[in-house]
C-alpha cells in the first residue's frame, strides 16, 4: 500500500511539472523592438568555437550564440537550406548578455530562391 501511495504522489507531481509551460519564442512582444538578422550554426557558418552545430545570430558583424531555442527547432540543420549549410535571416527580439544572445522571439525567415544562370 505505502508504494501505491509513493507512486500516486509521484505521478501527480511528475505531471505539474511536465505542464510547466516555458516561455513562447513564437509571439513578439509589441513593446519591443524586432531586427532582422542573419543566423546559422554557429561552428559551421559563423566560425565560433565549440564541438557540434549549435544556433547562432550575426548582429553588426559580431555572432552570437543563442539561448532560448536551439538549432534542430528550425528544421533539419544539414539540409540545403539549413543552418550548417547556409545563412539564413530571422526576425528576432531578446538581449545580448555574457556574450550571448537571449532570445525571446525568433522567426525564421523564408529563403530565398536561388537564381539559376542560363548557359
Amino acid at each position: 500500500m505505502k508504494s501505491v501511495i509513493i507512486i500516486f504522489f509521484l505521478s501527480i507531481f511528475f505531471s505539474f511539472t511536465y505542464g510547466q509551460s516555458q516561455p513562447s519564442i513564437s509571439i513578439p512582444d509589441s513593446s519591443k523592438k524586432t531586427v532582422v538578422v542573419e543566423t546559422a550554426c554557429g561552428q559551421c557558418q559563423f566560425g565560433l568555437p565549440g564541438d557540434g552545430c549549435n544556433l547562432a545570430v550575426r548582429i553588426n558583424g559580431q555572432a552570437y550564440f543563442v539561448d532560448g531555442t536551439t538549432i534542430d527547432e528550425h528544421g533539419d540543420a544539414h539540409s540545403k537550406d539549413g543552418f550548417c549549410n547556409a545563412i539564413r535571416t530571422a526576425e528576432v527580439q531578446g538581449d545580448i548578455s555574457k556574450n550571448r544572445f537571449k532570445v525571446s522571439y525568433f522567426k525564421l525567415l523564408p529563403s530565398k530562391p536561388i537564381k539559376e544562370t542560363k548557359e
